[in-house]
């Protein structure tokens, strides 16, 4: 009889709890909605604004303009406005409930601030997942296209857009140098390209073509003159002639390519403000070089830790914002807003700082990068544990 009893009150207080959750859910939700749809069309018409005489100038016709935007709105989403909404939802979600003695009530029912963070910890952790997949699905050549498209009608034209000029890279992991007269960022053809490289013997081998292109996983070049091992060196070099030659070793991928563009385009400057770069081409460009000078590898590593440590952004805006929202009291909510352009403006001066600092050498990489997450998290998760 007691355990009957015991069992359908567990299952009563389990269903309570998840009557809560959904409570507290929809009533994040709708302002989360609002500021999110709010804020990005405040940032997009304060930037259209801003752009568009340059528009003008470039010829950009209205369709052209949206699709720009829309290129252009995933790394907005990263970068500022999706934990900005995040948080100024959750300070005027909380601040409302303690006005109305919500919070109070719930606790003095025996239900404990941490537990009522729940749902704003789920919805913390699948913003961070979203954030994640945007930073290296969606929005890795976000910055790429929308450069194609404000040139559309520039007078170079749609094939010099294209072509990276005199590019020249090394795969330190199997001793293969490139040059490249031109490469297409699009499709991946080479213009001109040669190949020297290390045969398993010793002996260094050479390859010239009038171009390249990756079909099928495998590197074809065209018009090709190939050296010839010369057993003395004091010989000139020997040419073999083809029209077609398909090179199985080589291990380029054009994704590889574009990356090492990318890398070699990236400044100090440029990499101390923010991630710019994917996990997989700081990892593809590491195993390709794996003897970097030391200013480059802090760089590097800077930014790699930099981009995970921002996935984890709408968590911390979740263990940040519960302590300041939750304490009991009649407050205006539009104190909520205040207090997230403050706390946005103090978390995002000391994330560059923290950039500066791990790409000039200054501090570990893991602990610039992640610098802004344990300071905001660890004050959010020591007062909330400090909330009466």
């Amino acid at each position: 009889m007691r355990v009957a009893c015991f069992d359908s009150l567990a299952r009563l207080l389990c269903a309570q709890m998840r009557l809560l959750d959904r409570y507290l859910l929809r009533e994040l939700l709708v302002p989360l909605g609002y500021c999110l749809g709010g804020i990005l069309v405040l940032w997009i018409a304060f930037d259209l604004f801003s752009e568009l005489g340059a528009f003008q100038q470039e010829q950009l016709r209205p369709a052209e303009i949206a699709r720009y935007y829309l290129v252009k709105t995933p790394r907005w989403l990263q970068e500022i406005i999706l934990p900005a909404a995040l948080l100024l939802a959750l300070l005027y979600t909380l601040t409302n409930h303690a006005r109305h003695h919500e919070l109070t009530a719930m606790r003095a029912a025996g239900v404990s601030l941490w537990r009522l963070s729940a749902p704003y910890l789920v919805v913390g952790v699948f913003s961070s997942a979203c954030l994640y997949l945007l930073n290296e699905y969606w929005m890795p050549n976000s910055s790429e296209l929308a450069e194609q498209i404000r040139k559309l009608h520039a007078n170079t034209g749609a094939i010099n857009r294209l072509w990276q000029p005199d590019l020249n890279f090394r795969n330190e992991s199997e001793d293969r140098f490139w040059r490249i007269r031109a490469y297409n960022i699009e499709t991946g053809e080479m213009a001109e390209p040669y190949v020297d490289w290390r045969l398993p013997d010793g002996s260094r081998r050479q390859l010239a073509a009038e171009r390249g292109v990756r079909s099928n996983g495998v590197w074809t070049f065209f018009s090709v003159r190939e050296s010839v091992p010369n057993p003395s060196p004091d010989s000139p070099r020997v040419w073999e002639q083809f029209n077609v030659l398909a090179m199985v070793e080589f291990s380029e991928t054009p994704e590889q390519i574009k990356s090492e563009i990318k890398i070699s385009q990236l400044s100090s400057i440029k990499a101390a403000h923010k991630a710019r770069l994917t996990i997989g081409e700081i990892l593809d460009y590491k195993r390709l070089h794996p003897h970097l000078r030391p200013g480059t590898r802090a760089k590097l590593e800077t930014q790699l830790y930099a981009r995970i440590a921002d996935s984890w952004t709408c968590l911390v805006v979740v263990l940040i914002a519960v302590p300041f929202g939750a304490p009991s009291g009649r407050r205006n909510a539009f104190v909520g807003v205040a207090a997230s352009i403050f706390i946005c403006f103090a978390y995002f001066v000391l994330q560059r700082f923290g950039m500066a600092l791990g790409t000039g050498g200054y501090l570990p990489s893991m602990v610039a990068a992640w610098l802004p997450n344990l300071l905001f998290g660890g004050a959010g998760i020591w007062l909330t544990a400090r909330v009466r």
